[in-house]
């Protein structure tokens, strides 16, 4: 199973980016898929989840700014971001929970590789 994230860049403040993350592999389900970031010298922090069904979650920093959507038949998952600011810089990581085929008795989560998102004043 992987998780392979894009579309990260350097933007001005004001501007809109796109990133994607496509899983891949034996996957039997997908349970959440979210986008996490890490700032420069910070913690990990949630930025959005969204559920199979739909249902979202966000970070209060990002509301109103980004939205996360997802296809399911695709096994992507989105985040749109829109007038980012210069404290929106980070390296930004996809997350999956999922029903690995080998393994149908749980769900694991998964991590993307990182996106760097850089976005200057």
């Amino acid at each position: 199973v992987q998780l392979q994230a894009s579309g990260g860049g350097l933007v001005q403040a004001g501007g809109s980016l796109r990133l994607s993350c496509a899983a891949s592999g034996n996957i039997y389900s997908i349970n959440v898929m979210g986008w996490y970031r890490q700032p420069p010298g910070k913690e990990r922090e949630l930025v959005a989840s969204i559920t199979s069904g739909g249902s979202t979650n966000y970070a209060d920093s990002v509301k109103g700014r980004f939205t996360i959507s997802r296809d399911n038949a695709k096994r992507m998952v989105y985040l749109q971001m829109n007038s980012l600011k210069p404290e929106d810089t980070a390296v930004y990581y996809c997350n999956a929970n999922l029903i690995p085929e080998t393994a149908l008795r749980r769900s694991y989560d998964y991590w993307g590789q990182g996106t760097l998102v850089t976005v200057s004043s």
